[in-house]
Protein backbone atom coordinates (compact mmCIF):
# COMPACT_ATOMS: atom_id res chain seq x y z
CA UNK A 1 0.00 0.00 0.00
CA UNK A 2 1.29 3.43 -0.97
CA UNK A 3 0.82 6.09 1.71
CA UNK A 4 1.49 9.66 0.68
CA UNK A 5 1.08 12.69 2.91
CA UNK A 6 0.29 15.90 1.02
CA UNK A 7 2.81 18.56 1.91
CA UNK A 8 3.46 22.05 0.59
CA UNK A 9 6.19 20.76 -1.70
CA UNK A 10 4.03 17.94 -3.06
CA UNK A 11 0.80 19.76 -3.93
CA UNK A 12 0.36 19.47 -7.69
CA UNK A 13 -1.63 22.71 -7.93
CA UNK A 14 0.82 24.79 -5.92
CA UNK A 15 -1.34 25.11 -2.82
CA UNK A 16 -0.37 23.88 0.58
CA UNK A 17 -2.66 22.21 3.08
CA UNK A 18 -3.50 24.91 5.57
CA UNK A 19 -2.14 24.56 9.12
CA UNK A 20 -4.52 22.55 11.23
CA UNK A 21 -6.01 20.66 8.28
CA UNK A 22 -3.97 17.60 9.10
CA UNK A 23 -2.31 15.32 6.59
CA UNK A 24 -4.54 13.92 3.87
CA UNK A 25 -3.23 10.54 2.79
CA UNK A 26 -3.73 8.35 -0.23
CA UNK A 27 -4.66 5.06 1.40
CA UNK A 28 -6.19 1.83 0.19
CA UNK A 29 -9.53 2.98 1.63
CA UNK A 30 -9.34 6.31 -0.23
CA UNK A 31 -8.34 4.51 -3.41
CA UNK A 32 -11.36 2.20 -3.16
CA UNK A 33 -13.81 5.02 -2.33
CA UNK A 34 -12.67 7.16 -5.25
CA UNK A 35 -12.24 4.33 -7.78
CA UNK A 36 -15.42 5.19 -9.79
CA UNK A 37 -14.23 8.79 -10.12
CA UNK A 38 -10.75 7.68 -11.16
CA UNK A 39 -12.31 5.55 -13.88
CA UNK A 40 -13.89 8.69 -15.36
CA UNK A 41 -10.88 10.99 -15.13
CA UNK A 42 -7.95 8.63 -15.67
CA UNK A 43 -7.41 9.78 -19.26
CA UNK A 44 -7.01 13.39 -18.11
CA UNK A 45 -5.27 13.00 -14.73
CA UNK A 46 -1.94 11.26 -14.19
CA UNK A 47 -1.61 8.58 -11.48
CA UNK A 48 0.77 10.87 -9.56
CA UNK A 49 -1.74 13.74 -9.62
CA UNK A 50 -4.48 11.36 -8.53
CA UNK A 51 -2.58 10.48 -5.36
CA UNK A 52 -2.84 14.12 -4.32
CA UNK A 53 -6.36 14.67 -5.64
CA UNK A 54 -8.16 11.57 -4.37
CA UNK A 55 -7.71 12.36 -0.64
CA UNK A 56 -9.01 15.89 -1.19
CA UNK A 57 -11.98 14.59 -3.17
CA UNK A 58 -12.87 12.11 -0.45
CA UNK A 59 -12.57 14.73 2.29
CA UNK A 60 -14.55 17.35 0.34
CA UNK A 61 -17.36 14.85 -0.20
CA UNK A 62 -17.33 14.02 3.51
CA UNK A 63 -17.46 17.70 4.46
CA UNK A 64 -20.43 18.26 2.16
CA UNK A 65 -22.42 15.66 4.05
CA UNK A 66 -21.32 17.02 7.40
CA UNK A 67 -22.18 20.64 6.57
CA UNK A 68 -25.23 20.12 4.32
CA UNK A 69 -23.34 21.69 1.44
CA UNK A 70 -23.47 21.27 -2.33
CA UNK A 71 -20.93 22.09 -5.00
CA UNK A 72 -21.91 23.62 -8.32
CA UNK A 73 -19.34 22.62 -10.95
CA UNK A 74 -19.39 24.54 -14.21
CA UNK A 75 -18.64 22.82 -17.53
CA UNK A 76 -15.27 24.58 -17.59
CA UNK A 77 -14.01 23.09 -14.34
CA UNK A 78 -11.17 20.57 -14.53
CA UNK A 79 -12.24 16.88 -14.56
CA UNK A 80 -11.15 16.23 -10.95
CA UNK A 81 -13.60 18.90 -9.78
CA UNK A 82 -16.33 18.31 -12.36
CA UNK A 83 -16.53 14.53 -11.87
CA UNK A 84 -14.99 14.30 -8.42
CA UNK A 85 -16.93 16.72 -6.21
CA UNK A 86 -19.61 18.40 -8.34
CA UNK A 87 -23.13 17.72 -7.05
CA UNK A 88 -24.63 19.68 -9.92
CA UNK A 89 -22.80 20.19 -13.20
CA UNK A 90 -23.63 22.23 -16.27
CA UNK A 91 -23.85 25.84 -17.42
CA UNK A 92 -24.14 28.80 -15.06
CA UNK A 93 -27.92 29.27 -15.09
CA UNK A 94 -28.67 25.55 -14.76
CA UNK A 95 -26.38 25.44 -11.73
CA UNK A 96 -28.08 28.41 -10.06
CA UNK A 97 -31.50 26.83 -10.63
CA UNK A 98 -30.31 23.55 -9.12
CA UNK A 99 -28.90 25.42 -6.13
CA UNK A 100 -32.30 27.01 -5.53
CA UNK A 101 -34.02 23.61 -5.60
CA UNK A 102 -31.43 21.92 -3.40
CA UNK A 103 -31.94 21.42 0.34
CA UNK A 104 -28.28 22.33 0.91
CA UNK A 105 -27.76 25.44 3.04
CA UNK A 106 -24.18 26.03 1.87
CA UNK A 107 -23.44 26.34 -1.83
CA UNK A 108 -19.86 26.31 -3.10
CA UNK A 109 -19.63 27.80 -6.58
CA UNK A 110 -16.94 26.03 -8.58
CA UNK A 111 -16.99 28.68 -11.25
CA UNK A 112 -16.52 32.44 -11.45
CA UNK A 113 -17.87 35.32 -9.39
CA UNK A 114 -20.88 36.31 -11.50
CA UNK A 115 -22.12 32.72 -11.25
CA UNK A 116 -21.95 32.87 -7.47
CA UNK A 117 -23.92 36.11 -7.56
CA UNK A 118 -26.59 34.49 -9.74
CA UNK A 119 -26.83 31.65 -7.24
CA UNK A 120 -27.25 34.22 -4.45
CA UNK A 121 -29.97 36.01 -6.43
CA UNK A 122 -31.96 32.78 -6.77
CA UNK A 123 -31.11 31.51 -3.26
CA UNK A 124 -30.79 34.60 -1.05
CA UNK A 125 -31.36 32.60 2.14
CA UNK A 126 -28.38 30.33 1.50
CA UNK A 127 -24.70 30.86 2.19
CA UNK A 128 -22.94 31.09 -1.18
CA UNK A 129 -19.18 30.56 -1.15
CA UNK A 130 -16.61 31.05 -3.89
CA UNK A 131 -13.22 29.39 -3.37
CA UNK A 132 -11.23 32.27 -4.87
CA UNK A 133 -12.37 35.89 -4.85
CA UNK A 134 -10.19 36.61 -7.90
CA UNK A 135 -12.11 34.17 -10.11
CA UNK A 136 -13.60 36.83 -12.34
CA UNK A 137 -14.73 37.03 -15.97
CA UNK A 138 -13.60 39.34 -18.77
CA UNK A 139 -17.11 39.44 -20.22
CA UNK A 140 -18.88 40.17 -16.94
CA UNK A 141 -16.36 42.88 -16.05
CA UNK A 142 -16.84 44.62 -19.42
CA UNK A 143 -20.03 46.34 -18.25
CA UNK A 144 -21.49 47.78 -15.04
CA UNK A 145 -24.91 48.68 -13.74
CA UNK A 146 -24.02 52.36 -14.25
CA UNK A 147 -23.28 51.61 -17.92
CA UNK A 148 -26.72 50.05 -18.32
CA UNK A 149 -28.42 53.07 -16.78
CA UNK A 150 -26.69 55.30 -19.33
CA UNK A 151 -27.69 52.94 -22.15
CA UNK A 152 -31.34 53.15 -21.08
CA UNK A 153 -31.13 56.96 -21.08
CA UNK A 154 -29.77 56.86 -24.64
CA UNK A 155 -32.38 54.35 -25.85
CA UNK A 156 -35.57 55.04 -23.87
CA UNK A 157 -38.34 52.52 -24.30
CA UNK A 158 -36.08 49.84 -25.82
CA UNK A 159 -36.03 46.59 -23.81
CA UNK A 160 -32.68 45.50 -22.41
CA UNK A 161 -31.82 41.79 -22.61
CA UNK A 162 -28.77 40.80 -20.63
CA UNK A 163 -26.75 37.64 -20.97
CA UNK A 164 -26.52 35.61 -17.77
CA UNK A 165 -22.73 36.10 -17.85
CA UNK A 166 -23.11 39.41 -16.02
CA UNK A 167 -22.99 40.67 -12.45
CA UNK A 168 -26.09 40.95 -10.30
CA UNK A 169 -25.74 44.75 -10.50
CA UNK A 170 -26.11 44.58 -14.29
CA UNK A 171 -28.99 42.11 -14.18
CA UNK A 172 -30.79 44.43 -11.75
CA UNK A 173 -30.81 47.23 -14.34
CA UNK A 174 -32.16 45.11 -17.20
CA UNK A 175 -35.54 43.78 -18.28
CA UNK A 176 -34.88 40.09 -18.87
CA UNK A 177 -31.92 37.70 -18.96
CA UNK A 178 -31.02 35.18 -21.62
CA UNK A 179 -28.63 32.32 -22.19
CA UNK A 180 -26.87 31.39 -25.41
CA UNK A 181 -29.44 28.60 -25.80
CA UNK A 182 -32.51 30.87 -25.69
CA UNK A 183 -31.15 34.28 -26.76
CA UNK A 184 -33.07 34.36 -30.05
CA UNK A 185 -36.31 33.42 -28.30
CA UNK A 186 -35.83 36.00 -25.53
CA UNK A 187 -34.96 38.78 -27.98
CA UNK A 188 -38.08 38.09 -30.04
CA UNK A 189 -40.24 37.87 -26.92
CA UNK A 190 -38.92 41.19 -25.63
CA UNK A 191 -39.52 42.93 -28.96
CA UNK A 192 -43.10 41.68 -29.05
CA UNK A 193 -43.76 42.46 -25.37
CA UNK A 194 -42.46 46.03 -25.70
CA UNK A 195 -44.00 46.58 -29.15
CA UNK A 196 -40.71 47.46 -30.83
CA UNK A 197 -38.50 46.22 -33.64
CA UNK A 198 -35.32 46.88 -31.66
CA UNK A 199 -33.80 45.17 -28.61
CA UNK A 200 -30.63 45.93 -26.68
CA UNK A 201 -28.64 42.71 -26.14
CA UNK A 202 -25.65 43.04 -23.81
CA UNK A 203 -22.78 42.57 -23.10
CA UNK A 204 -21.37 39.98 -25.56
CA UNK A 205 -20.85 41.58 -28.96
CA UNK A 206 -20.29 38.27 -30.77
CA UNK A 207 -23.38 36.64 -29.28
CA UNK A 208 -25.39 39.71 -30.29
CA UNK A 209 -24.06 39.61 -33.84
CA UNK A 210 -24.78 35.89 -34.12
CA UNK A 211 -28.32 36.36 -32.74
CA UNK A 212 -28.95 39.21 -35.19
CA UNK A 213 -28.49 36.80 -38.08
CA UNK A 214 -31.23 34.50 -36.77
CA UNK A 215 -34.01 37.07 -36.31
CA UNK A 216 -35.69 40.07 -37.91
CA UNK A 217 -35.38 42.04 -34.67
CA UNK A 218 -32.75 44.79 -34.89
CA UNK A 219 -30.02 44.37 -32.30
CA UNK A 220 -28.19 47.09 -30.37
CA UNK A 221 -25.01 45.59 -28.89
CA UNK A 222 -22.19 46.31 -26.45
CA UNK A 223 -18.51 45.64 -27.20
CA UNK A 224 -17.91 43.05 -24.49
CA UNK A 225 -16.11 39.78 -25.16
CA UNK A 226 -15.11 36.51 -23.54
CA UNK A 227 -11.32 36.45 -23.73
CA UNK A 228 -11.35 32.68 -24.26
CA UNK A 229 -13.70 32.60 -27.27
CA UNK A 230 -12.39 35.81 -28.80
CA UNK A 231 -8.96 34.25 -29.36
CA UNK A 232 -10.17 31.56 -31.77
CA UNK A 233 -9.68 32.23 -35.49
CA UNK A 234 -11.02 30.74 -38.69
CA UNK A 235 -7.45 29.65 -39.42
CA UNK A 236 -7.57 27.46 -36.29
CA UNK A 237 -10.49 25.58 -37.82
CA UNK A 238 -8.89 25.39 -41.26
CA UNK A 239 -5.76 23.91 -39.70
CA UNK A 240 -7.79 21.35 -37.78
CA UNK A 241 -9.72 20.31 -40.87
CA UNK A 242 -6.50 19.90 -42.82
CA UNK A 243 -5.02 17.67 -40.11
CA UNK A 244 -8.23 15.77 -39.25
CA UNK A 245 -10.56 16.01 -42.26
CA UNK A 246 -13.18 13.77 -40.68
CA UNK A 247 -13.56 15.72 -37.45
CA UNK A 248 -16.80 17.58 -36.72
CA UNK A 249 -16.33 21.14 -35.44
CA UNK A 250 -18.59 22.53 -32.72
CA UNK A 251 -18.38 26.19 -31.69
CA UNK A 252 -19.82 28.35 -28.93
CA UNK A 253 -21.82 31.45 -30.00
CA UNK A 254 -19.55 33.68 -27.93
CA UNK A 255 -17.06 33.18 -30.78
CA UNK A 256 -16.77 35.63 -33.71
CA UNK A 257 -19.10 34.99 -36.67
CA UNK A 258 -16.24 33.73 -38.85
CA UNK A 259 -15.82 30.82 -36.43
CA UNK A 260 -19.48 29.88 -36.56
CA UNK A 261 -19.46 30.12 -40.36
CA UNK A 262 -16.61 27.58 -40.48
CA UNK A 263 -18.10 25.20 -37.87
CA UNK A 264 -20.43 22.26 -38.42
CA UNK A 265 -22.56 23.20 -35.43
CA UNK A 266 -22.77 26.09 -33.00
CA UNK A 267 -24.63 26.21 -29.73
CA UNK A 268 -24.42 26.52 -25.97
CA UNK A 269 -22.25 24.23 -23.86
CA UNK A 270 -25.33 22.11 -23.13
CA UNK A 271 -26.17 21.94 -26.85
CA UNK A 272 -22.62 20.87 -27.69
CA UNK A 273 -22.76 18.19 -25.01
CA UNK A 274 -26.09 16.92 -26.36
CA UNK A 275 -24.74 16.94 -29.92
CA UNK A 276 -21.84 14.68 -29.01
CA UNK A 277 -24.04 12.37 -26.95
CA UNK A 278 -26.63 12.02 -29.72
CA UNK A 279 -24.42 11.86 -32.83
CA UNK A 280 -21.41 10.10 -31.31
CA UNK A 281 -18.95 11.48 -33.87
CA UNK A 282 -15.70 9.58 -34.29
CA UNK A 283 -13.71 12.80 -33.95
CA UNK A 284 -14.83 16.20 -32.70
CA UNK A 285 -13.32 19.62 -32.10
CA UNK A 286 -14.93 21.80 -29.42
CA UNK A 287 -14.24 25.48 -30.00
CA UNK A 288 -14.57 26.58 -26.40
CA UNK A 289 -12.74 26.35 -23.05
CA UNK A 290 -10.29 23.44 -22.65
CA UNK A 291 -11.90 21.53 -19.80
CA UNK A 292 -15.21 21.22 -21.61
CA UNK A 293 -13.74 18.60 -23.94
CA UNK A 294 -12.24 16.62 -21.06
CA UNK A 295 -15.54 16.55 -19.18
CA UNK A 296 -17.64 15.59 -22.19
CA UNK A 297 -15.19 12.88 -23.21
CA UNK A 298 -15.61 11.15 -19.86
CA UNK A 299 -19.24 10.55 -20.84
CA UNK A 300 -18.48 9.84 -24.51
CA UNK A 301 -15.30 7.73 -24.44
CA UNK A 302 -15.75 6.45 -27.99
CA UNK A 303 -15.32 9.95 -29.42
CA UNK A 304 -11.84 11.35 -29.97
CA UNK A 305 -11.61 14.98 -28.87
CA UNK A 306 -9.08 17.09 -30.74
CA UNK A 307 -7.73 20.57 -29.96
CA UNK A 308 -7.52 23.51 -30.25
CA UNK A 309 -8.81 24.93 -27.04
CA UNK A 310 -8.17 28.06 -25.01
CA UNK A 311 -7.90 27.97 -21.24
CA UNK A 312 -9.85 30.35 -19.02
CA UNK A 313 -7.40 31.64 -16.41
CA UNK A 314 -10.26 32.69 -14.14
CA UNK A 315 -11.96 29.29 -14.09
CA UNK A 316 -8.61 27.67 -13.41
CA UNK A 317 -8.28 29.64 -10.16
CA UNK A 318 -10.74 27.13 -8.70
CA UNK A 319 -8.94 24.03 -7.38
CA UNK A 320 -9.71 21.08 -5.16
CA UNK A 321 -7.56 22.68 -2.48
CA UNK A 322 -9.44 25.97 -2.32
CA UNK A 323 -12.78 24.18 -2.54
CA UNK A 324 -11.65 22.19 0.50
CA UNK A 325 -10.60 25.41 2.25
CA UNK A 326 -13.93 27.05 1.39
CA UNK A 327 -15.78 24.22 3.12
CA UNK A 328 -13.49 23.99 6.13
CA UNK A 329 -13.46 27.74 6.85
CA UNK A 330 -16.75 28.61 5.11
CA UNK A 331 -14.95 31.20 3.02
CA UNK A 332 -15.39 33.36 0.91
CA UNK A 333 -19.05 34.31 1.23
CA UNK A 334 -20.67 36.13 -1.69
CA UNK A 335 -23.13 38.82 -0.67
CA UNK A 336 -25.48 40.94 -2.79
CA UNK A 337 -27.56 43.90 -1.60
CA UNK A 338 -31.20 42.96 -0.99
CA UNK A 339 -32.48 45.61 -3.41
CA UNK A 340 -30.17 44.33 -6.15
CA UNK A 341 -31.28 40.75 -5.46
CA UNK A 342 -34.95 41.66 -5.86
CA UNK A 343 -34.46 43.51 -9.15
CA UNK A 344 -31.99 41.01 -10.60
CA UNK A 345 -34.26 38.09 -9.68
CA UNK A 346 -37.06 39.71 -11.67
CA UNK A 347 -34.91 39.72 -14.83
CA UNK A 348 -33.84 36.11 -14.30
CA UNK A 349 -37.32 34.93 -13.36
CA UNK A 350 -38.86 36.49 -16.45
CA UNK A 351 -36.59 34.32 -18.53
CA UNK A 352 -37.22 31.20 -16.44
CA UNK A 353 -40.98 31.72 -16.79
CA UNK A 354 -40.83 31.72 -20.59
CA UNK A 355 -41.70 28.36 -22.14
CA UNK A 356 -38.47 26.65 -23.20
CA UNK A 357 -37.65 26.82 -26.91
CA UNK A 358 -38.73 23.79 -28.87
CA UNK A 359 -35.06 23.21 -29.58
CA UNK A 360 -32.07 25.15 -28.24
CA UNK A 361 -30.85 27.84 -30.62
CA UNK A 362 -28.59 26.51 -33.36
CA UNK A 363 -26.50 29.33 -34.73
CA UNK A 364 -26.25 28.16 -38.32
CA UNK A 365 -24.64 31.16 -39.99
CA UNK A 366 -24.35 29.45 -43.35
CA UNK A 367 -28.13 29.11 -43.45
CA UNK A 368 -28.78 32.28 -41.47
CA UNK A 369 -31.96 34.19 -42.19
CA UNK A 370 -29.88 37.13 -43.34
CA UNK A 371 -26.54 38.78 -42.85
CA UNK A 372 -27.07 41.95 -40.87
CA UNK A 373 -24.95 44.21 -38.76
CA UNK A 374 -25.74 45.41 -35.27
CA UNK A 375 -25.70 48.91 -33.85
CA UNK A 376 -22.72 48.94 -31.53
CA UNK A 377 -23.00 51.25 -28.54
Amino acid sequence: MLTLSITEDQMADGFAVQPGNGALEFTAEIEARTAPIWDKVKHHVTPLEWRTQAPLIAEINRLKREKNAAILAHNYMTPDIFHGVGDFVGDSLALAKEAAKSDAQIIVQAGVHFMAETSKVLSPQKKILIPDLKAGCSLASSITGADVRLIKQRYPGIPVVTYVNTTADVKAETDICCTSANAVQVVEWAAKEWGTDKVILIPDEFLARNVARQTDVKIIAWAGHCEVHKRFTAQDIADMRAAWPGAEVLAHPECPAEILEAADFAGSTAAMNDYVAARKPAQVVLITECSMASNVQAESPATQFIGPCNMCPHMKRITLQNIYDALVYEQFEVTVDADVIDRARLAVQRMIDLPPPVTPARYDLVKARHHVDVELI
